[in-house]
């Protein structure tokens, strides 16, 4: 495995000359399409519910049925540390996730009364990690067996979702397999057989389910669990080759060319990384070379996320994720022990990153991913989000995956809007449909790019058919960078759509979300305003056309926590023939 290194910034001389011509800008046009593929069939969907309710029947129990292992091959590293807040909490009685509080006493996984993510973490030990980066081996020992023990005796025998869901199991393989030490450690050899036991079971059952679970990070996780389980107990050698024929396949669909995620989610390819670096753990304590095709998709993969943070090394808000800080993402790209430059142009993926000094600026340059690769999508296409140094000066309000305490499901699925995006919104619409189901409908199915390197600065136009069947008209949104990145000059145009026929006056919002740190005051003539931030930078904003209002918002960090914000709300009305909406944020201060 490659030594773990802190990864470079955009500007590091250390960066090795491969990474740099990789990093190149492709300059010109590019059509950018939706994939052909639109979803689960109806067949598709039916065999797998049939699945999922066979998990119960006689007939699985059979299959799970075998020879356990008298004990593990080895102790893999978990190469990502725990949260000590959180492992701190659980020592003191309680269990952490984002903004939720569960007192151990009250851990009841018969019937556990939380959201949808805080089960995963208790199901999968993710905790487990949380414990180890806080106290002694010997405080901690007697609080992971006493939880294990419950969960055996809840679940060790009776397979049912969430606790058996194909990422569930697989997680849970790699971090009972890593914290070993905090649930192997009892002389109770009942105990210890049952641990045992339910490893290889969890193994059996995701040999028999990892090509059936949803596409995506889950089912890449999944083939990792097969993969890890056959090198963590004796006899692995036939499902090592099973599971690593399966992984290479499920590495190929869920990841671009360009090392971004099918779900073109950051926090997704977190996840991606981190089950991949943790895998090749296994690999390493058993004395083994990672096979090449997991070391190409990380290499490939950690520019990928590098390309979605800003200056102060944390992440923009897309496709669900919150603002995961900067510490979470240096762990998780030290883990995968890949140095590396930030992706500028990840076209496949479809997010351009565009620099100039402290200045970084992201944009959502694709169509939303198809329907059956995300609970979360957004309709985010053409949105951008600027920071400059440490301070984010637009932002997207992001968070709809991180449901919690403070994120109910209806602000969720607000958060999923076009509207809670920096970008134009046409007639109070989505660019692309949010079905009453949560899944993505119609909308836009392909983006237009042109970047180009300017002597005036960097340009990127896009535009997208999203509102040409519904209104009749294309969004192009042109932004220029100037290279000491002290301006950012955008205009946003609505035009005919080909073969369309007009559709009458179209109001339209122009919104840019703004920083949580940033305050806005409106000039007097209601076209611009000046934006402040406490010690840092002050920054002016002016439009040429409609009306500008500032309106409240909300920011959403990495742990799911809403923070109050505002917006700068630019609206006015198209006609059939079209707009144009110019604008800037000048640095002034």
């Amino acid at each position: 495995m490659v030594k773990p290194v802190t990864a470079p910034t955009d500007n590091d001389p250390g960066t090795a000359a491969a990474d740099i011509l990789d990093d190149m800008i492709e300059p010109g046009k590019r059509l950018i399409r939706l994939p052909a593929d639109k979803g689960l069939t109806l067949g598709d969907r039916i065999a797998n519910h049939i699945t999922r309710l066979t998990w119960r029947t006689p007939l699985h129990a059979l299959r799970l049925k075998g020879r356990f292992p008298l004990k593990l091959l080895g102790v893999p590293t978990d190469p990502v540390p725990g949260d000590a807040r959180a492992g701190t909490a659980i020592r003191a009685g309680h269990f952490l996730h984002r903004g939720l509080k569960l007192s151990l006493g009250d851990l009841d996984f018969a019937a556990l009364d939380v959201p949808p993510a805080f089960a995963d973490y208790l199901h999968s030990f993710a905790w487990l990690r949380d414990l180890a980066a806080t106290g002694t081996r010997a405080d901690g020992v007697p609080i992971a067996e006493a939880v294990v023990r419950h969960w055996l005796a809840t679940h060790g025998e009776t397979v049912s979702e969430p606790a058996w869901k194909a990422d569930n199991s697989a997680w849970r393989i790699l971090f009972w397999a890593a914290h070993a030490p905090l649930i192997l450690s009892s002389s109770d050899l009942i105990y210890r057989s049952a641990v045992l036991n339910h490893l290889a079971r969890a193994a059996r059952h995701l040999d028999r389910i990892a090509d059936k679970t949803r596409p995506g990070t889950g089912q890449m996780v999944a083939w990792v669990g097969i993969v890890a389980a056959s090198l963590l107990m004796p006899g692995g050698e036939p499902r090592q080759i099973f599971g690593e024929a399966g992984l290479r396949k499920v590495l190929e669909t869920s990841f671009y060319a360009d090392g971004g995620n099918i779900a073109r989610s950051p926090q997704a390819q977190l996840d991606a990384i981190m089950a991949l670096s943790m895998l090749a753990q296994v690999y390493d304590m058993r004395r083994m070379e990672v096979p090449p095709f997991v070391q190409e998709v990380l290499a490939r993969a950690v520019p990928a996320l590098l390309g979605l943070v800003h200056s102060d090394g944390g992440m923009g808000n897309w496709q669900g994720s919150g603002a995961t800080a900067a510490a979470d993402i240096q762990a998780i790209v030290r883990a995968s022990g890949i140095r590396t430059r930030p992706l500028k142009q990840a076209r496949d993926w479809g997010y351009q990153r565009l620099v100039a000094g402290k200045v970084v600026l992201l944009a959502d340059a694709a169509p939303p991913p198809i329907a059956r690769v995300t609970e979360a999508g957004c309709a985010s296409t053409l949105a951008f989000e600027l920071s400059d140094g440490d301070e984010r000066i637009v932002v997207n309000c992001g968070g709809a995956a991180l449901t919690g305490a403070t994120i109910p499901a209806d602000l969720a699925r607000g958060l999923r809007t076009t509207a809670a995006h920096s970008t134009l919104i046409l007639a109070d619409t989505n660019s692309t449909a949010i079905l009453p189901n949560g899944s993505l409908g119609k909308g836009v199915t392909e983006v237009e790019l042109d970047r180009r390197e300017t002597p005036q600065g960097s340009r990127l136009e896009m535009s997208h058919d999203g509102y040409a069947r519904r209104h009749g008209l294309i969004h192009r949104r042109l932004l220029i960078l100037s290279p000491n990145g002290r301006e950012l000059r955008g205009e946003d145009l609505l035009l005919p759509a080909p073969r369309s026929r007009r559709k009458g006056d179209k109001g339209f919002a122009l919104r840019f979300h703004l920083g949580p740190n940033m305050s806005a005051s409106l000039t007097a003539d209601r076209l611009g305003a000046l934006l402040r931030i406490n010690g840092g930078p002050l920054w002016q904003f002016r439009t040429s056309e409609g009306m500008l209002e500032v309106e409240d918002s909300l920011w959403v960090d990495g742990d799911g926590r809403p923070h109050p914000s505002e917006q700068l709300v630019v609206t006015g009305t198209a006609p059939a023939g079209g707009a144009s909406i110019g604008w800037i944020f000048k640095h002034i201060g």
